[in-house]
Protein backbone atom coordinates (compact mmCIF):
# COMPACT_ATOMS: atom_id res chain seq x y z
CA UNK A 1 0.00 0.00 0.00
CA UNK A 2 1.36 3.21 -0.85
CA UNK A 3 1.26 6.96 -0.31
CA UNK A 4 -0.60 9.27 -2.74
CA UNK A 5 1.27 12.39 -3.94
CA UNK A 6 -0.18 15.75 -3.50
CA UNK A 7 1.32 16.20 -7.40
CA UNK A 8 -0.21 13.17 -8.45
CA UNK A 9 -2.21 13.66 -11.71
CA UNK A 10 -6.54 13.07 -11.82
CA UNK A 11 -6.05 9.12 -13.33
CA UNK A 12 -3.02 8.55 -11.12
CA UNK A 13 -4.43 10.03 -8.00
CA UNK A 14 -7.67 7.90 -8.69
CA UNK A 15 -5.78 4.75 -9.22
CA UNK A 16 -3.39 5.05 -5.81
CA UNK A 17 -6.94 5.53 -3.78
CA UNK A 18 -8.59 2.65 -5.43
CA UNK A 19 -5.69 0.58 -4.41
CA UNK A 20 -5.32 1.95 -1.29
CA UNK A 21 -8.73 1.53 -0.20
CA UNK A 22 -9.24 -2.01 -2.13
CA UNK A 23 -6.72 -3.08 0.40
CA UNK A 24 -7.94 -1.22 3.89
CA UNK A 25 -11.57 -2.98 3.12
CA UNK A 26 -10.30 -6.31 1.64
CA UNK A 27 -10.19 -7.75 5.28
CA UNK A 28 -12.78 -5.14 6.84
CA UNK A 29 -16.53 -5.39 8.17
CA UNK A 30 -18.67 -3.33 7.32
CA UNK A 31 -20.09 -1.06 10.45
CA UNK A 32 -23.52 -0.11 10.56
CA UNK A 33 -24.03 3.87 10.99
CA UNK A 34 -25.61 3.40 13.74
CA UNK A 35 -22.73 2.78 15.42
CA UNK A 36 -20.95 6.73 14.45
CA UNK A 37 -21.79 9.60 16.72
CA UNK A 38 -22.93 11.08 14.20
CA UNK A 39 -26.23 9.01 13.65
CA UNK A 40 -28.46 10.71 16.01
CA UNK A 41 -27.56 13.56 13.86
CA UNK A 42 -28.57 11.62 10.80
CA UNK A 43 -31.45 10.47 12.36
CA UNK A 44 -32.70 14.03 12.77
CA UNK A 45 -32.09 14.37 8.88
CA UNK A 46 -33.30 11.73 7.33
CA UNK A 47 -36.35 12.54 9.07
CA UNK A 48 -36.80 15.07 6.19
CA UNK A 49 -35.29 13.83 3.72
CA UNK A 50 -36.36 10.85 1.75
CA UNK A 51 -34.39 11.30 -0.99
CA UNK A 52 -30.61 10.87 0.21
CA UNK A 53 -26.66 10.21 -1.09
CA UNK A 54 -24.10 9.15 0.57
CA UNK A 55 -20.24 9.41 -1.98
CA UNK A 56 -17.04 6.92 -0.84
CA UNK A 57 -18.80 5.70 2.42
CA UNK A 58 -16.01 2.86 2.16
CA UNK A 59 -17.08 0.31 4.87
CA UNK A 60 -18.24 3.56 7.02
CA UNK A 61 -21.16 4.59 5.70
CA UNK A 62 -22.92 7.37 8.02
CA UNK A 63 -26.27 7.47 6.35
CA UNK A 64 -28.90 4.51 6.47
CA UNK A 65 -27.92 1.63 4.51
CA UNK A 66 -32.10 1.45 3.55
CA UNK A 67 -33.80 3.93 1.18
CA UNK A 68 -29.23 5.42 0.51
CA UNK A 69 -28.32 5.60 -2.43
CA UNK A 70 -24.08 4.97 -2.09
CA UNK A 71 -21.47 5.81 -4.51
CA UNK A 72 -18.08 4.40 -4.17
CA UNK A 73 -14.95 3.36 -6.31
CA UNK A 74 -13.82 0.19 -4.23
CA UNK A 75 -14.86 -2.92 -5.84
CA UNK A 76 -14.31 -4.89 -1.70
CA UNK A 77 -16.87 -1.95 -0.09
CA UNK A 78 -19.27 -2.04 -3.64
CA UNK A 79 -19.35 -5.99 -2.94
CA UNK A 80 -20.09 -5.72 0.88
CA UNK A 81 -22.67 -2.45 0.79
CA UNK A 82 -24.58 -4.65 -1.90
CA UNK A 83 -24.67 -7.98 0.34
CA UNK A 84 -26.36 -5.64 3.28
CA UNK A 85 -28.56 -5.16 0.76
CA UNK A 86 -27.67 -1.02 0.37
CA UNK A 87 -28.08 0.40 -3.05
CA UNK A 88 -24.45 0.80 -4.03
CA UNK A 89 -22.78 1.96 -7.53
CA UNK A 90 -19.43 2.77 -8.39
CA UNK A 91 -18.94 6.36 -9.76
CA UNK A 92 -16.80 9.04 -8.80
CA UNK A 93 -17.41 12.41 -7.09
CA UNK A 94 -16.18 14.56 -10.00
CA UNK A 95 -18.68 13.32 -11.85
CA UNK A 96 -21.72 12.38 -10.39
CA UNK A 97 -24.06 9.73 -12.93
CA UNK A 98 -27.12 11.40 -11.35
CA UNK A 99 -29.89 14.22 -12.49
CA UNK A 100 -29.73 17.66 -11.48
CA UNK A 101 -31.31 18.15 -7.86
CA UNK A 102 -31.64 14.59 -7.59
CA UNK A 103 -31.31 14.48 -3.54
CA UNK A 104 -32.47 16.41 -0.31
CA UNK A 105 -29.29 15.16 1.87
CA UNK A 106 -26.05 14.51 0.47
CA UNK A 107 -23.10 13.10 2.42
CA UNK A 108 -19.34 13.14 1.83
CA UNK A 109 -17.07 12.51 4.74
CA UNK A 110 -13.26 12.64 4.46
CA UNK A 111 -13.55 12.64 0.31
CA UNK A 112 -12.96 15.97 -0.94
CA UNK A 113 -9.41 16.46 0.30
CA UNK A 114 -8.80 13.25 -1.89
CA UNK A 115 -9.53 14.45 -5.27
CA UNK A 116 -6.92 16.63 -7.37
CA UNK A 117 -9.86 19.23 -8.77
CA UNK A 118 -11.72 19.87 -5.35
CA UNK A 119 -13.97 22.44 -6.91
CA UNK A 120 -15.38 19.83 -9.53
CA UNK A 121 -16.44 17.61 -6.52
CA UNK A 122 -18.26 20.66 -4.78
CA UNK A 123 -19.61 21.76 -8.15
CA UNK A 124 -20.96 17.95 -8.46
CA UNK A 125 -22.38 17.93 -4.88
CA UNK A 126 -24.01 21.38 -5.39
CA UNK A 127 -25.52 19.95 -8.61
CA UNK A 128 -27.05 17.03 -7.45
CA UNK A 129 -28.43 18.00 -4.27
CA UNK A 130 -31.92 20.45 -4.53
CA UNK A 131 -32.52 23.70 -3.46
CA UNK A 132 -32.25 23.36 1.06
CA UNK A 133 -31.13 20.27 0.31
CA UNK A 134 -28.67 19.29 3.00
CA UNK A 135 -24.74 18.79 3.04
CA UNK A 136 -23.18 16.33 5.25
CA UNK A 137 -19.35 17.39 5.03
CA UNK A 138 -15.99 16.45 7.15
CA UNK A 139 -12.62 17.68 6.35
CA UNK A 140 -9.47 17.90 7.96
CA UNK A 141 -8.28 21.50 8.50
CA UNK A 142 -4.85 23.85 8.43
CA UNK A 143 -2.27 23.20 5.93
CA UNK A 144 0.40 23.30 8.00
CA UNK A 145 -0.61 20.60 10.29
CA UNK A 146 0.16 18.56 7.65
CA UNK A 147 1.41 14.89 8.65
CA UNK A 148 2.74 11.76 7.58
CA UNK A 149 -0.83 10.38 8.01
CA UNK A 150 -1.97 12.81 5.13
CA UNK A 151 0.61 11.57 2.98
CA UNK A 152 0.14 7.58 3.53
CA UNK A 153 -3.84 7.88 2.95
CA UNK A 154 -3.79 9.90 -0.06
CA UNK A 155 -4.87 13.74 0.84
CA UNK A 156 -4.57 16.31 -1.64
CA UNK A 157 -5.30 19.18 0.86
CA UNK A 158 -5.87 20.38 3.91
CA UNK A 159 -8.41 23.41 4.60
CA UNK A 160 -8.10 26.69 6.04
CA UNK A 161 -11.17 27.65 8.16
CA UNK A 162 -12.38 30.96 5.90
CA UNK A 163 -11.63 29.66 2.53
CA UNK A 164 -13.87 26.81 3.02
CA UNK A 165 -16.36 28.64 4.48
CA UNK A 166 -15.61 30.51 1.40
CA UNK A 167 -15.69 27.70 -1.04
CA UNK A 168 -18.84 26.40 -0.02
CA UNK A 169 -20.09 29.71 -0.05
CA UNK A 170 -19.05 30.08 -3.97
CA UNK A 171 -20.95 26.62 -4.93
CA UNK A 172 -24.03 27.72 -3.02
CA UNK A 173 -23.99 26.35 0.19
CA UNK A 174 -23.82 27.96 3.78
CA UNK A 175 -22.28 26.64 6.74
CA UNK A 176 -25.72 26.14 9.28
CA UNK A 177 -23.71 24.31 12.03
CA UNK A 178 -20.42 22.52 12.37
CA UNK A 179 -18.42 20.16 15.47
CA UNK A 180 -14.71 18.85 15.90
CA UNK A 181 -14.77 15.37 14.04
CA UNK A 182 -12.30 12.50 13.39
CA UNK A 183 -11.15 9.71 15.19
CA UNK A 184 -6.99 9.87 14.07
CA UNK A 185 -4.56 9.02 16.43
CA UNK A 186 -3.48 12.05 18.41
CA UNK A 187 0.15 11.27 19.65
CA UNK A 188 2.47 11.47 16.55
CA UNK A 189 4.85 8.71 17.79
CA UNK A 190 1.57 5.99 17.98
CA UNK A 191 0.76 7.44 14.44
CA UNK A 192 4.41 7.14 13.18
CA UNK A 193 4.79 3.50 14.23
CA UNK A 194 1.21 2.42 12.90
CA UNK A 195 2.32 4.00 9.31
CA UNK A 196 5.49 1.97 9.53
CA UNK A 197 3.20 -1.44 10.68
CA UNK A 198 0.97 -0.25 7.12
CA UNK A 199 4.16 -0.34 5.04
CA UNK A 200 6.34 -2.74 6.41
CA UNK A 201 3.64 -5.49 7.28
CA UNK A 202 0.38 -4.70 5.62
CA UNK A 203 -1.50 -7.62 6.11
CA UNK A 204 -0.79 -7.59 10.21
CA UNK A 205 -1.72 -3.78 10.83
CA UNK A 206 -5.01 -4.15 8.33
CA UNK A 207 -5.73 -6.84 10.48
CA UNK A 208 -5.32 -4.76 13.39
CA UNK A 209 -6.70 -2.11 12.14
CA UNK A 210 -9.96 -3.78 11.72
CA UNK A 211 -10.31 -6.04 14.55
CA UNK A 212 -8.86 -3.81 17.34
CA UNK A 213 -8.33 -0.44 16.56
CA UNK A 214 -11.60 0.54 14.87
CA UNK A 215 -13.75 -1.12 17.41
CA UNK A 216 -12.03 1.00 20.03
CA UNK A 217 -12.22 4.34 18.29
CA UNK A 218 -15.49 3.53 18.04
CA UNK A 219 -16.03 3.11 21.53
CA UNK A 220 -14.01 6.11 22.64
CA UNK A 221 -15.98 8.45 20.45
CA UNK A 222 -17.63 11.50 22.07
CA UNK A 223 -21.22 13.00 21.53
CA UNK A 224 -20.74 15.97 19.16
CA UNK A 225 -20.67 18.86 20.54
CA UNK A 226 -22.35 21.57 18.02
CA UNK A 227 -21.73 25.59 16.81
CA UNK A 228 -23.29 27.75 15.06
CA UNK A 229 -22.11 28.21 11.61
CA UNK A 230 -18.29 27.03 11.72
CA UNK A 231 -16.63 26.52 14.71
CA UNK A 232 -13.80 28.01 16.71
CA UNK A 233 -10.95 25.99 14.68
CA UNK A 234 -8.23 26.89 16.06
CA UNK A 235 -6.00 23.90 17.18
CA UNK A 236 -8.96 21.53 15.28
CA UNK A 237 -7.80 18.82 13.14
CA UNK A 238 -10.95 17.57 11.46
CA UNK A 239 -14.75 19.28 11.21
CA UNK A 240 -18.14 18.37 10.62
CA UNK A 241 -20.23 20.70 8.73
CA UNK A 242 -24.26 20.67 7.90
CA UNK A 243 -24.31 22.89 5.22
CA UNK A 244 -27.73 24.37 3.30
CA UNK A 245 -28.09 24.65 -0.09
CA UNK A 246 -29.38 27.79 -1.15
CA UNK A 247 -31.75 28.75 -3.38
CA UNK A 248 -31.22 29.90 -6.37
CA UNK A 249 -32.74 33.32 -6.05
CA UNK A 250 -31.23 33.49 -2.65
CA UNK A 251 -27.60 34.47 -4.69
CA UNK A 252 -25.96 30.98 -5.15
CA UNK A 253 -24.51 30.35 -8.64
CA UNK A 254 -22.94 26.77 -8.35
CA UNK A 255 -19.27 26.13 -9.99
Amino acid sequence: MEAVSRTTGETGLTESNRRFYDGLWAGARLVEPQRFNTWSLVSELCARATRRLEVAPGLRPRLPLDDTVFLDLSAPALRALRARGANAGSGLIGALPFADASFDLVCACDIVEHVADDDAAFSELSRVAAAHATLLLSVPLHPQAWNAFDDFVGHCRRYEPDALVAKLSRHGFEVERSAIYGMQAKSSALLGLGIWFMKRHRRMAMGWYNRVFMPLGLRMQKPLQWSDGLIDAQGVDEVLMVCRKRHRREGASPG
